[in-house]
């Protein structure tokens, strides 16, 4: 139903809805949460009230299950309860149910009412139910009825819900209009350019630091305990099936890729013949006939178009292809003659034309030796793509009667990849990514969430395939000790000494600079230090400088000073020259892209707060017992 209602609403309110999850669980239930069978007289079915709309267990199951299975969908794979209870999806769908209750309940005491006719109207537009024809077809809603579990009844009843709640979030938002006071900061914020002059003060001015004590290591290492984890790792091992991975280029013959150029050569490989065709327009066939005898009698073409009084450009078609001309008669004679030659009188579409073709341009077709190799890979991944799901029935019964991923794999002479350390975001040990994992999101997302010795989902792989994988091995996440990460701890502390040494520097020649002295003065009494000017500034970046360099200078008054660290070492000093911001148009397209987006954000704090001054008027109770039934949950783990 919920996602009915997103769909109903195109989108935006659904949007609004997941905005303010938090805020209505908080709003909602910061009273009732810990309370165990929270009032009498709860019938044994009910799990929350609204006002005067009751949430049935049944109703709570149902859009629970529908969210879970379409976040299993989108993720690929299976989510037990426990994961989902641990991102607060029972909540979230609890929360949305309270959000339609509560606006099902205003729409009670306001008598509002949707007529049949709007909500036949609201099915028929709808575009999930339209045809290839794109007009309302019946089989598509009835599919989507079956799919959804509703009757056709049902589903009205449920949209003419839907079409009651829009009809309230409309009235509070229609006509909203933004404050030209906003769209004008806005306007500064996003348009502002900014040129600053600039100069590296290196890490060499820090000046040579004492080697530091032991304490002082131990201190610094013990203050940045957090930067010196090692991740969890695991050790896997992977079977992948896709058509590029099984597929045998060199297995295909000749024959085969040489029947295959035959059939696609033109299409693929070749580049059509062109020619430049002109062509002189008479009012009759007569005409026609008298120009062309005069043709005959020694006169040009040419001569022919300046008693037309008119220009080769009048009379040209350009160089084109056969097909590129849209009258068959006109391309037939065109691409009939001979380079030079001027055709007979043509019957064409609007009247009688003489035609005459200029250059002709042979057309092109790839030799088979310049394509065999690529025609041979795209024969062998068809072919591979029909011996994919042989290989997955394959591969799953061999792990139903209990084989081990790599003896299944080596059943159908693949071989698994055995992967010996990865942490959770695909790098090695060292640091460096995986090479050549499929979907390694998904795949590490799937691995992370198993065990040792859990029989696990089989993926699918994007664009077509299978991928399997075991996890046979759990380096627990730990902190290094210190002799572990002593060399890094050393380089750390003197990086961080001279990092302070530098920002105390910069500050002193910050003053100095704010209090008129100049750059190049300063970069001169440093060491001749080199200064820089970088113009077009804007928060947007493309200035050629690091984000954090571009923030900085956007943090500083116009002809002021700052500093910032560099990326690549040392601190980098800089003063605003100038600024300047083009005048403001309220039509202008930056402001026009971008006035839905802010008005959307205007929308969801009014419907935030409506919501939230709705439901504490009208009260808000839940049965923690019966949602601990309908989750499986425990209600100490609320």
């Amino acid at each position: 139903m919920l996602q009915s209602m997103r769909d109903s609403a195109q989108g935006w309110l659904g949007r609004v809805v997941m905005a303010t999850l938090m805020v209505l669980i908080i709003i909602s239930f910061g009273i009732f949460w810990s309370i165990g069978d929270v009032f009498r007289g709860f019938g044994s079915n009910n799990l929350a009230r609204v006002g005067g709309i009751e949430i049935g267990a049944d109703t709570f199951r149902n859009a629970y299950q529908t969210e879970l299975q379409r976040q299993q969908r989108m993720e690929r794979r299976n989510i037990t309860n426990d994961e989902a209870h641990q991102n607060g999806l029972d909540r979230q769908v609890l929360s949305r149910l309270v959000g339609e209750a509560a606006l099902d309940d205003q729409a009670r005491r306001l008598g509002l009412a949707v007529s049949d006719e709007a909500i036949g109207k609201a099915i028929v537009s709808d575009d999930n139910f339209k045809g290839m024809t794109g007009q309302f077809d019946r089989q598509s809603f009835e599919a989507f009825l079956r799919d959804e579990g509703f009757t056709e009844k049902s589903y009205v009843r449920q949209q003419r819900g839907v079409q009651m709640r829009i009809e309230i979030v409309d009235s509070l938002t229609s006509g909203l209009q933004l404050p030209k006071a906003l769209l004008e900061a806005m306007h500064r914020y996003q348009r502002e350019a900014r040129s600053v002059d600039y100069t590296l003060i290196p890490n060499a001015a820090a000046g040579s630091l004492p080697a530091p004590s032991q304490e002082e290591l131990m201190n610094f290492f013990q203050e940045n305990l957090a930067l010196y984890g090692i991740p969890e790792y695991r050790s896997l091992v992977t079977l992948t099936v896709t058509p590029a991975s099984i597929a045998k280029p060199d297995d295909v013959s000749d024959a085969d890729a040489r029947n295959r150029y035959e059939e696609v050569k033109n299409e693929r490989f070749g580049a059509p013949e062109k020619r430049a065709v002109e062509q002189i327009l008479y009012s009759s066939e007569a005409e026609a006939n008298a120009a062309r005898a005069e043709l005959n009698a020694g006169k040009t073409f040419d001569d022919l178009l300046k008693e037309k009084k008119l220009t080769p450009k009048d009379a040209s078609l350009g160089t084109v292809t056969r097909g590129a001309l849209i009258d068959e008669s006109v391309a037939d004679a065109a691409f009939s003659l001979k380079e030079g030659e001027v055709s007979a009188p043509v019957k064409a579409q609007f009247g009688t034309v003489i035609v005459r073709t200029g250059k002709i341009i042979s057309s092109t077709v790839k030799p088979y030796s310049e394509v065999a190799g690529e025609l041979k890979r795209e024969i062998a991944l068809q072919r591979a793509q029909k011996e994919i799901d042989r290989l997955h029935d394959a591969i799953e019964d061999q792990r139903t009667s209990g084989k081990s991923l790599t003896e299944a794999a080596k059943s159908v002479g693949l071989e698994p990849r055995v992967i010996a350390a990865i942490d959770a975001m695909g790098n090695d040990p060292q640091g460096v990514p995986a090479k050549d994992l499929a979907d390694a999101t998904a795949l590490m997302k799937a691995a992370f969430a198993s065990d040792i010795g859990v029989d696990n989902d089989t993926l699918r792989v994007k664009g077509g395939g299978y991928q399997w994988f075991e996890v046979t091995k759990i380096d627990k996440a730990r902190d290094k000790t210190f002799d572990e990460a002593k060399s890094d701890v050393e380089k750390a502390w003197r990086d961080d000494q001279a990092g302070k040494i530098l920002l105390a520097k910069t500050a002193e020649l910050r003053k100095k600079l704010n209090a008129g002295e100049s750059l190049a003065a300063i970069a001169a009494a440093e060491g001749k230090l080199e200064i820089k000017h970088a113009s077009d500034v804007r928060r947007g970046g493309s200035s050629g400088l690091a984000l954090n360099v571009v923030t900085q200078i956007f943090n500083v008054p116009v002809h002021r000073a700052g500093s910032v660290e560099s990326e690549d070492g040392g601190r980098i000093l800089f003063q605003v020259v100038d600024s300047t911001v083009p005048p403001f148009d309220p039509n202008a397209p930056e402001i026009t892209n971008i006035i839905g987006d802010v008005k959307a954000g205007f929308n969801e704090d009014i419907i935030a707060q409506y919501l939230a001054k709705l439901e504490s008027n009208l009260g808000v109770k839940l049965n923690a017992k019966a949602f601990a039934a309908a989750t499986g949950v425990s209600p100490d783990e609320f």
